[in-house]
């Protein structure tokens, strides 16, 4: 199997900054033979309702990334080489125009999932999060979706006059049925709401909500072990708000609640999905401007690599499945 992470000397050499020193594909819709998962930067921030910034992101985690190596201890599998990522480069559209936005985001997944692999989008803001599961939804059909966030982002037109920003990407994929009734695994929440009903549009959909506190008492494991029971064998969306995080471990973000999981619970949660049919990840919301030591964007480049060993493993258990 090809080595698929270029070493120390040569990513100095050349001076670019793929994501996790991987090759690069200039065709993301038509990657490599063996690639089964393709990084998306998607620096778009148009949706954000406070800080802006999350639209610098995509650079910022791919330059951290490349201290991330290969090998996963705890799952002891060649993440990189087994998942044969690559980097798509970034979905390119005129940033003024929201719906072309979507329209493009959609297209560079879809071409993604039609390809066989997993697009990995990074963030931008979680208004990418809705047409991601409208390209993942065109393929596999409505999807279970963990959506990892300080708030449930089923809002409506109601607060800021607009009925597609960061905070309703969820509120729109339950309308549009891209989301299995019953399968919206929602973990994180906190902080307070607008108004008594906010959790409605959840609730009736049959959510299973996970608070932040509900995971402190539970433990990040526990929680993933329901989790996997759940979903099954069903296709899941990794949705990541990174503000899910708290401040004290990911500063860097644009809308940030105090009594969020640790940077130990969220690497933890990720990696406890072991096991499940993962199709696709968005990692969303990171501000580097808001960031300190480039924690924020460290944390950011730990979830997608535990994101990538999900898909890493699927490929160890295809195998022991056709022999």
């Amino acid at each position: 199997m090809r080595a698929s992470q270029q070493s120390a000397q040569e990513y100095l050499a050349h001076g670019q900054t793929p994501f996790f020193r991987l090759p690069v594909a200039a065709r993301p819709g038509s990657p490599p033979s063996g690639t089964r998962a393709v990084l998306l930067g998607v620096p778009y921030d148009g949706g954000t309702t406070a800080s802006p910034g999350a639209r610098f992101a995509p650079y910022q985690v791919r330059r951290v990334s490349a201290f991330v190596q290969g090998w996963h201890p705890v799952h002891r599998v060649s993440v990189f080489e087994r998942s044969g990522a690559v980097d798509g480069g970034n979905v390119v559209f005129p940033p003024f125009q929201p719906e072309a936005v979507r329209d493009r985001v959609e297209a560079g997944a879809f071409a993604v999932h039609r390809a066989g692999a997993a697009p990995f989008l990074v963030g931008g803001d979680h208004s990418i999060a809705l047409p991601a599961l409208r390209a993942a939804a065109r393929v596999h059909g409505p999807v279970a979706v963990v959506h990892v966030d300080a708030h449930l982002d089923t809002s409506g037109p109601e607060t800021w006059g607009e009925p597609f920003h960061h905070g309703t990407p969820f509120r729109h994929a339950i309308e549009e049925g891209l989301i299995r009734p019953g399968q919206l695994h929602q973990v994180g929440l906190r902080g307070p709401w607008g108004a008594a009903d906010d959790g409605l549009l959840s609730a009736e959909h049959g959510a299973q909500v996970t608070t932040a506190d509900d995971l402190a008492a539970a433990g990040a494991g526990a929680v993933a072990a329901r989790i996997r029971a759940a979903v099954g064998d069903t296709p899941v969306y990794l949705s990541f708000d990174v503000d899910a995080v708290d401040p004290a471990f990911a500063p860097g973000t644009g809308t940030p609640v105090p009594g969020g999981l640790s940077s130990r619970e969220a690497l933890q949660l990720v990696r406890g999905l072991a096991g499940v049919h993962l199709i696709g990840m968005d990692l969303v919301e990171v501000c580097p401007a808001l960031d300190q030591a480039d924690i924020t964007s460290h944390l950011a480049a730990h979830l997608l690599f535990e994101g990538l060993a999900l898909v890493a493993i699927s490929t160890l258990t295809a195998g022991r499945s056709t022999m």
